[in-house]
């Protein structure tokens, strides 16, 4: 199909050549600087696709260079005149469009503006609340442009890929039901029926799975998700989701389906990523990377030391080991100095640990302040098993098994961060699997499942789900790229009886099951195909795509730290009329 053009606008800015030169062009945009030279005055014209220099010529035009003489900053403007060659000596290499320039034969003011508050410049320092207030300024820096131009682009890669692969986009309702598990729901009150609410989906987890019981078999859809949940650098209140479900395939159908969709992204930006990705249980994450979001980009391992002080005589380890903890460490090639090692054991402390051991390989062996607890066989072993060498670093914590890995965690992010050790230029993907179906949670004193009650359990786990569900595995697989959870899914419950299983060991009563979950039961006894899917962050993907530090960066009006808009002032207060309509009162 050809473009379609427009009547008036000839070119685009960032566009034009050599090839254009002797052409008459009519232009539009915004005026990103303006210089004056006396007799002449030379304005750089932005659009979204670059900038060119258009020259003010008072013997070509005596108008337009008077116009030229009112213009500043940010003015939109209109431009009509011929392409010329930049004078020699005035060619500017930086720009796709320094080799040429416009002189102008007409500019028409078509909007003034007042001085921005801050300059539409690349890599400026610009407080971040004040950048999201006046959004429709911070978006006109090619910085920003670049990368809503890049989330288009990869949401047309992924429609185009899906669509080959014989998928339906197919929508599924904003106002739905409140359902229990995962994050809160953001709810909205119905004016219809006083007293009763809808809620903004979390996912459209329930839908896609009916879509499979209709027949539809490939589904996918944009999906806008709405989670009510303190926020992040990578979360948002609302996000989109490449949302995929699939009926009669298996984990291994799903996941090469993925690699080849997140390959096909990054090859946006030139990078070839390589097929297959590699495979990690969720149990070998947490033992050596204290996540399971593990950063490959670096080593710094953790390994597990509760055997070789079995029979010690160091209470706190003999202690930790009674009580069923573990003690566990990880190593740098790198000395620190004394208040470096004070530092990091008072964070590690203020997180949850009781302590921080650590332990410096010198010449004259390993000095440690426990040494001396120590015996010589334990240090001895201590030193082979970590292969330790002059001027490397051990670490060690003890306590509590997942709290312990989870500390060791934070503490390898750290050291891999504040010694330089991220491979920033890489991009290492790993898939996660064999997740634990249920957690007990301490504080509730029940169980909950780790990613939602819809998840398969492992067939050779299965049988497991009456006696020991904690000994239950998930057939869920999470996607993660350089420490970041990218896309996770599983292989779904189709029979209800299981399904019913796993809703009563949540502690869920028949009554609420059907309150909750009946329209779902109820389409599983019409016949249910095997069926699995996936849902990717899309805003996630962008951001790590295009190496931001937050998603914010990627998402065109996206929210502060506190959940608030500042450039809407949202959320905000309604009137009486307003929450009577709806028959709600305010406390």
């Amino acid at each position: 199909m050809n473009r379609i053009e427009f009547s008036r606008k000839t070119h685009n800015c960032g566009e034009i050549r050599v090839e254009n030169i002797g052409e008459e062009v009519e232009l539009y945009g915004w005026i990103h600087r303006r210089r004056d030279h006396g007799g002449l005055i030379f304005l750089d014209l932005r659009d979204r696709s670059g900038l060119i220099q258009i020259e003010a010529d008072p013997d070509i035009s005596e108008e337009a260079f008077k116009n030229a003489e009112k213009i500043r900053n940010e003015f939109v403007v209109r431009v009509n005149g011929s392409v010329k060659k930049r004078p020699e000596g005035t060619v500017n290499p930086n720009l796709p469009t320094g080799q040429v320039e416009v002189k102008a034969k007409e500019i028409k003011i078509l909007s003034i503006s007042e001085t921005p508050p801050f300059e539409v410049e690349d890599q400026i320092e610009v407080d971040e609340v004040l950048r999201m207030k006046y959004r429709y300024i911070d978006l006109r820096r090619f910085e920003m442009l670049k990368n809503i131009i890049l989330r288009h682009k990869v949401v047309q890669e992924a429609r185009d890929f899906l669509n080959r692969n014989d998928f339906l986009e197919i929508e599924t309702p904003y106002l739905t039901k409140s359902t229990p598990e995962g994050a809160r729901d953001f709810l909205v009150p119905s004016r219809l029926q006083k007293g009763y609410f809808f809620a903004l989906p979390q996912s459209p987890q329930l839908f896609k799975q009916i879509l499979m019981v209709a027949g539809m078999e490939r589904y996918y859809q944009l999906a806008r998700c709405f989670r009510d949940e303190d926020l992040r650098a990578d979360r948002q209140p609302e996000h989109t989701q490449i949302d995929i479900e699939m009926s009669f395939v298996s984990r291994e159908d799903i996941i090469n389906l993925i690699e080849n969709l997140i390959k096909k992204t990054f090859s946006l930006v030139g990078v070839d990523l390589k097929l297959p990705f590699r495979r990690m249980t969720y149990e070998e994450a947490i033992k050596k990377y204290g996540t399971d979001k593990p950063d490959l980009r670096y080593g710094l391992e953790i390994d597990e030391l509760t055997k070789l002080f079995k029979e010690t005589e160091f209470k706190v380890f003999q202690s930790c080991i009674k009580s069923s903890g573990i003690i566990a460490g990880l190593k740098i090639k790198s000395l620190l100095s004394r208040s470096k090692l004070d530092e990091l054991t008072d964070w590690i402390i203020e997180n949850g640990a009781k302590g921080l051991v650590w332990m410096v390989k010198e010449d004259t062996g390993i000095k440690s302040p426990i040494i001396k607890f120590l015996s010589n066989e334990e240090v001895k072993s201590l030193e082979e098993q970590m292969d330790m060498k002059k001027g490397e670093v051990l670490f060690i914590i003890a306590g509590e098994k997942r709290l312990t890995f989870h500390l060791l965690g934070m503490l390898r992010v750290r050291l891999a961060q504040e010694l330089n050790l991220i491979k920033k230029e890489e991009y290492k993907t790993v898939w996660v699997t064999d997740f634990p179906l249920f957690e007990y949670d301490e504080e509730e004193k029940r169980l909950k499942t780790l990613h939602h009650p819809f998840t398969k359990p492992t067939e050779d786990t299965v049988n497991n789900l009456t006696d020991k569900p904690l000994k239950v595995k998930a057939d869920a697989y999470d996607v993660v790229i350089n420490g970041l959870e990218i896309g996770g899914g599983s292989l779904r419950i189709y029979h209800p009886k299981q399904q019913k299983k796993v809703f009563s060991l949540l502690g869920l009563e028949d009554k609420e099951i059907l309150e909750k979950f009946g329209f779902l039961i109820e389409a599983f006894k019409y016949g249910v195909p095997p069926h699995g899917g996936i849902a990717l962050g899309l805003d996630r993907l962008v951001m790590i795509i295009s190496k931001k530090a937050t998603i914010r960066d990627v998402i065109a009006f996206p929210k502060t730290s506190s959940a608030n808009c500042p450039l809407t002032d949202a959320p905000d207060l309604v009137d009486e009329k307003q929450l009577k309509i709806l028959g709600l009162r305010l406390s």
